[in-house]
Formats: C-alpha cells, structure tokens, sequence
C-alpha cells in the first residue's frame, strides 16, 4: 500500500493518432493534470471514451492509501499496451493454441452422462463458430491430442488479427481462463452472457463437484476465476464501445 499523492482524478482526448493498433482519438487519465503511464513506461491510452472512464474510476474508488490489487482494468489496458502493442504475431499465436487443445473439443466417450451434458452446453457454441466464420472443428472422445485442420487456424489467424490491441489482451485473458479460444469468441461475438459461457467451459469441473461435492477452497478459486473472467469481458466491451 502507498499513499495517495493525487486529489483530482479527470481523462483526456489525445491528439489523433495511433492507439493501439486502432485509429485514434484515444484518451487518457489524469492525476491533478499529469497523465498516468504504464507500468512499462509508456502512455496509457484508452481507446474509447468508456474505457478511460472505467480507469478513471479505479484512480477515483482509492482511499487514503493505493491498494494496487484494485486496478484490474489499468492492468489489462497496460498489458495490451505493454505486451501484446509489439508482440501482436506472438499475442495472435498464444490465442491460436488455445484452438489446438480447445476445451469444447475434447468430450467424454459417449457412451458416458457427462458426454450428453457436454453436448448440450458445448456443441451450440463450437458450431457457432464454424458457422461464422466458416471453418470445421473437430471434436475428440477422450484425451488423446488431435490436430485441428490448418484452414480452421489459418481462418482463426485471419479473424485473430483484425482485432487492436486491447481487444486482444481481453481474449487472451478470456481463452486462458476458459482453455478454449472459442469460449473467447463466443464471448466477443456476444453468443452469451459472461457467466454462463465461464459455466460452460468449467463443466467438467462443476460436473465432478456435484457428484463429489464442493471443497470451498475450490469454490474460492472458482469465484475468483469466474470475476477475473467477466473482468476480461468488460473490458472488451469498454474497448469496443464507441
């Protein structure tokens, strides 16, 4: 914890530009009229006005003293400033592997009761995705690793890179904690609410508590999963919100 050094909390236009890998304007927050940097040392543009306001109001929500664990969007906004602004390829190729070892893809024998849950939460949301942006997916019974067909990560690829950059960190965010890349897009592409597309990719998970029952540093650890996971989601809204 440190002090708070700052009384007024406001944000900016910044000059047109380039933000992000996204035309500007873009806008930042200020401190008594000095603009905040990244932790990396660059300046912390957003790039809607919804978003600056978000991050102002974590500077704003500050007591007496800074609890550096209450910046969950500044976080995300640095590190796709920081990290994936000139890593773009890399951040793409993180994203993409996620599709190779996909969640969704991988299902009980079917001969099993989770397999027919699996069915109804997963399959609507791996043929969604196949149906927009035209690409097939395969599906695997059991854990033995299968490749997924090259046109379907090149399409990926494609549709990964027409994204700016804090739409990007967003999806990273989102597709670690669900392991599935098309939980991710499900969420980007608004084919559910947050919470019930967390609930999807952590079935096998919830299914094994219901038949075992919850251990509550378990449950803690998904309720912290979960909040980390809408977090992500908002701020891919707040990013994309003219």
């Amino acid at each position: 914890m440190v002090k708070r050094f700052y009384r007024e909390v406001t944000f900016g236009e910044v000059p047109v530009g380039e933000v992000a890998g996204a035309p500007a304007p873009g806008y930042q927050v200020l401190l008594d009229g000095r603009p905040i940097r990244t932790q990396g040392g660059a300046a912390q543009i957003a790039p809607t006005r919804a978003l600056a306001e978000a991050l102002a109001g974590e500077w704003r929500g500050q007591g007496p003293e800074i609890d550096p664990r209450s910046f969950p969007l500044r976080d995300l906004a640095d590190y796709a400033i920081d990290h994936v602004a000139p890593a773009r390829q890399e951040s793409i190729a993180k994203l993409l592997g996620y599709a190779e070892t996909d969640t969704l893809c991988y299902r009980a024998d079917p001969d099993e009761p989770l397999y027919q849950r699996q069915q109804e939460l997963w399959e609507p949301l791996v043929a969604a995705c196949e149906a927009a942006h035209g690409i097939r997916i395969e599906r695997i019974s059991g854990i033995v690793h299968r490749s997924q067909p090259e046109a379907m990560i090149a399409a990926l690829r494609t549709r990964l890179a027409t994204l700016d950059d804090f739409t990007l960190a967003g999806m990273i965010t989102l597709a670690s904690l669900a392991a599935s890349l098309f939980v991710a897009l499900s969420v980007l592409e608004e084919r559910g609410a947050p919470g019930a597309l967390f609930a999807a990719a952590n079935l096998e998970e919830d299914w094994q508590a219901q038949q075992w029952g919850w251990d509550s540093e378990a449950e803690k650890v998904r309720t912290a999963r979960e909040e980390a996971f809408c977090l992500a989601a908002r701020f891919i809204s707040l990013a994309r919100k003219a």
